[in-house]
């Protein structure tokens, strides 16, 4: 008897170790890669790059303190209700319309994905198609709505771009897939190309960036831009670096934010590069414990000022609770903040395209998911009216 115990404690203990194994089998891959030979040299050379690591161009502290972990953890754990919609998010999986050849519009997926459709070619923006943003699709913050389509389903793309390494922005099963389906280049800032070579994307399809460095592809203009944010798939941080995107056609300007802390730099890409029909800004994931990484939808506003923005809009929010804040929060606050200071807004449901020559009328179809009040029927109002045109000072 005490043998056959042993037995199964022995195939027990087995399979436990088996099923942790088949688990962790793929973290190692998804932490990605590190830099070496002439790409760790090029990072070093960067400005940006001081001691060993990347640095902001502001500086600031982000680390909470002890107290402020345990108060965070505490406060995600009892509102968890509220850090989630009352009711499914209304998707769009056959956005109408399509993009016009001398336009801009834009598709946005939820969270920070968004696929820009401007004069005619196609840039794909932190793509995450993952059902959880985490080096584990066991554990982590999960999808609080379904992507919209597939990625199998995404037409074909002439860039992809990539802000910084961290997982609700760099999804390791999405670049593969990307590289099978898509023949586009990978813009990214500095050092993450060693992730992407880990993945299997080849060589010639990356393009890595510094701070105000530019590249054309397809016609576009790219240039990599400041951000205050920070990067790390592992405890190290700051080994590959962060950043804001300028993306720019003939006529045509878009400014992707990416995830950013207020700070003075948008005033100066603004003036260097600006104004832009388009603005992608983080409205979400803020907390008194991080406040120069994350904007609230107060600094988003003013960040797409500094910018000289024409029509703002809020990523960043409604896919992963990421923070304490309720659901709803962004959005209410930025609608509010908008409407104050006569900013032109939209907010699409995921998966709706949006065409900045027609911004359709802005209905709060968000509210229809707050508190379980799925009954009450959503406001529409009117937009605000357009921005002062390109060239003059939208704030005037």
């Amino acid at each position: 008897m005490a043998g056959s115990r042993s037995i199964g404690r022995l195939l027990a203990g087995g399979l436990a170790l088996a099923a942790a194994g088949w688990v962790l089998k793929d973290i190692p891959a998804e932490l990605g890669g590190k830099a070496e030979g002439e790409r760790l040299e090029r990072m070093r050379r960067s400005p940006q790059f001081h001691d060993g690591v990347f640095r902001n161009s502001m500086p600031g502290g982000f680390v909470p303190s002890p107290q402020s972990t345990r108060e965070i953890a505490w406060n995600m754990f009892r509102n968890r209700e509220e850090r989630r919609p009352a009711a499914p998010v209304p998707v769009v999986t056959s956005p109408a319309g399509g993009p016009s050849p001398a336009g801009l519009s834009v598709i946005w997926y939820g969270h920070a994905t968004a696929l820009l459709e401007i004069e005619g070619r196609r840039v794909l923006v932190d793509p995450v198609w993952s059902r959880r943003a985490s080096p584990s699709q066991l554990v982590g913050p999960r999808r609080l709505h379904p992507v919209p389509g597939p990625l199998a389903g995404l037409p074909p793309l002439d860039a992809i771009v990539i802000s910084h390494d961290h997982y609700d922005h760099l999804d390791r099963a999405t670049v593969r897939g990307l590289t099978a389906l898509q023949i586009a280049p990978f813009l990214v800032p500095l050092g993450i190309g060693a992730h992407l070579e880990r993945w299997g994307v080849p060589a010639s399809r990356i393009v890595e960036l510094d701070w105000d460095e530019e590249v054309t592809v397809a016609g576009l203009r790219f240039v990599a831009t400041a951000a205050r944010h920070f990067s790390g798939r592992t405890f190290n941080r700051n080994d590959t670096l962060w950043g804001s995107w300028v993306i720019a056609a003939g006529e045509k300007k878009v400014f992707y934010a990416g995830d950013s802390g207020y700070f003075d730099g948008y005033a100066g890409i603004g003036a260097a590069h600006g104004p832009f029909d388009l603005t992608l800004m983080p409205i979400g994931a803020y907390n008194a414990a991080w406040p120069d990484i994350h904007m609230d939808p107060e600094e988003a506003v003013n960040a797409h000022l500094d910018l000289g923005g024409g029509l703002l809009l809020p990523v960043h929010w409604a896919t992963f609770a990421l923070a304490t804040h309720p659901w709803v929060e962004p959005v209410d606050r930025l609608w509010r903040e908008a409407k104050a200071r006569d900013v032109r807004i939209a907010v699409p449901r995921p998966g709706e395209r949006v065409d900045t020559a027609d911004v359709p009328m802005l209905e709060s179809w968000w509210e229809m998911l707050h508190g379980g009040a799925t009954s009450r029927p959503p406001r529409r109002v009117p937009p605000v009216p357009a921005s002062p045109p390109l060239g003059s000072d939208p704030r005037l």
